[in-house]
């Protein structure tokens, strides 16, 4: 995240009314993935699973149309149970392509992966009046996790009372756009503004609903500038918002209030709370653009398919890219599910003691005689500190990992006197790489091709805080190792062992990238 200089932020009180540049930022109707999984009516999926078995410990089925469509081949499910009530729901293509999806690599835990229930035994029951056997296996004391065949759905339920608790499809609006090979006059072209994505195996857009039962309340999905729980963006009486939730992390400091808009970071994890039952979860592991709509009473007047609950809350979760992997977590209570979601994914670090008390940051810092006069005045006036940040206009050239050595020309010293204080110090790291060729940083990585390329096979070269800018492949184990080598105390010129690192920018900002990101920039080159 980053402040504006001071004259910029006059600028932009003075002339509020052009702070937010709407323009630059897609809506719904132009982001054609979101435009069509919104139109799309409940009902509209005509998926049937089939072929249900036990393998290697998980039910799996292929997911197939119920009416023979040769663009549309089978789907493969995996449903897998976990200890401590976690079920995982996976779906991906069930055929040779030109091209693997992409999966989201080395989030899961190990601990948890080895957690699994393996499933021996699948019953079959009919479920409301269906003509055909749903799939019913053990998720843990009191819950089941049930597979509907036709129509198809997977949802968890209560055991003996039968009560839903979470599911996928009720609704009918499950859709997987396939891979595909390009034909003469296809045309899979998607431009915003200046900007092309051409789309080289066809749009692969996933989109499904999941409903949350006995539930009064969603939160999650941060982070946007709303209230913690989300408000309706779909429904008969949603007036004040009308997009859904933005998954797509932006550096926007303008950004609206009281929004749906996306921010600095995208978790695609949902909890549901409510009187009649307690709390669940959702978590969906893809790194792609996501948009969700909490979809408000009334969204649907048809609720023929879905037994009768008044405490139910429906959203419709869309994605460009990627494969369905999901999470449920059957709570009952809000800590139950933080604590499933975080087996999952990992538990948070507990802060340094130091971390949680008083930090003095601001843009920026002139020189050290600046910072020693900041420092001694918090002791003239008696206010406790414990750490002090240091801007971008502290490095020789906003080039990271270096010193401006005129104007901070003791940066060890200057760490030293603070922490014979108690005191630390945080300097700023960015993900952007300055493209200078004096700059040893940029031309090791440029020499081991360790930057993100372009479409043509080039280094990808944005605009950002430094001017031009690179950026280093960070899903690429061998990469993130040659990085986080930068900030041992060796490599890092001028860092002493009170030093630590503000790790900025989380959204891969390019300025002049499409809506100001890299993930835009990334698809296109996909």
């Amino acid at each position: 995240m980053r402040g504006p200089p001071l004259v910029l932020l006059l600028l932009v009180l003075v002339t509020s009314s052009y702070s937010w540049k709407k323009e630059e930022f897609r809506n719904c109707n132009q982001t054609p993935f979101c435009k069509r999984a919104r139109s799309r009516q409940p009902g509209s999926s005509n998926l049937r699973a089939t072929d249900v078995s036990i393998s290697d410990g998980d039910l799996i089925a292929k997911l197939v149309p119920k009416e023979e469509n040769p663009e549309s081949k089978p789907l493969l499910l995996t449903l897998s149970v976990y200890q401590d009530g976690v079920m995982r729901v996976k779906i991906d293509e069930d055929h040779n392509n030109p091209k693997k999806r992409f999966e989201v690599p080395e989030v899961i835990e190990e601990d948890f992966l080895n957690t699994k229930l393996w499933l021996t035994r699948v019953e079959e029951e009919q479920i409301d009046g269906d003509s055909s056997f749903s799939s019913v296996v053990y998720l843990s004391d009191g819950y089941e996790g049930v597979l509907r065949h036709d129509p198809f759905e997977v949802f968890v339920r209560e055991k003996g009372s039968g009560k839903r608790v979470l599911s996928i499809n009720s609704n009918g609006l499950f859709d997987f756009e396939q891979l595909r090979e390009k034909k003469e006059g296809d045309d899979w072209e998607e431009r915003f503004r200046s900007h092309t994505d051409t789309r080289s195996y066809g749009p692969q857009s996933i989109s499904f609903d999941v409903s949350f039962y006995g539930a009064d309340f969603v939160y999650g999905i941060p982070e946007h500038a709303t209230s913690l729980s989300l408000k309706p963006t779909r429904g008969p009486n949603v007036e004040e918002h009308t997009e859904p939730y933005k998954l797509f992390n932006l550096d926007v400091f303008e950004y609206l209030h009281e929004s749906p808009f996306g921010l600095y970071g995208s978790i695609p994890f949902m909890i549901s709370h409510g009187k009649a039952r307690g709390s669940s979860g959702f978590f969906w592991l893809n790194a792609a653009e996501m948009q969700i709509d909490v979809l408000g009473s009334g969204w649907n007047s048809n609720e023929i398919m879905l037994p009768s609950d008044k405490h139910r809350i429906d959203t419709l979760w869309m994605t460009e890219a990627g494969v369905v992997d999901t999470f449920f977590f059957i709570g009952p209570g809000p800590k139950d599910v933080v604590r499933q979601y975080t087996s999952v994914t990992g538990r948070p670090s507990m802060p340094q003691l130091f971390a949680t008390a008083y930090h003095q940051c601001r843009w920026n810092y002139r020189d050290e005689e600046d910072v020693y006069n900041v420092d001694s005045n918090f002791d003239e006036h008696d206010i406790p500190y414990d750490v002090l940040w240091l801007d971008i206009e502290h490095t020789d050239g906003k080039k990271y990992f270096t010193w401006d050595r005129v104007l901070f020309p003791n940066p060890e010293e200057m760490q030293n006197k603070l922490a014979a204080k108690g005191r630390h110090m945080v300097t700023i790291v960015d993900p952007h790489i300055k493209r200078d060729e004096s700059y040893h940083i940029h031309k090791e990585a440029s020499e081991k091709g360790y930057y993100v390329k372009d479409a043509t096979g080039k280094d990808y070269d944005g605009w950002c805080w430094p001017g031009s800018s690179s950026y280093t492949d960070l899903l690429n184990p061998e990469i993130r190792s040659w990085w986080s080598d930068k900030f041992s105390l060796d490599s890092y010129v001028g860092s002493t062992k009170y030093l630590y690192i503000w790790n900025d920018m989380n959204e891969p900002s390019v300025f002049n990238g499409p809506e100001v990101d890299f993930l835009a920039v990334l698809q296109e080159c996909s």
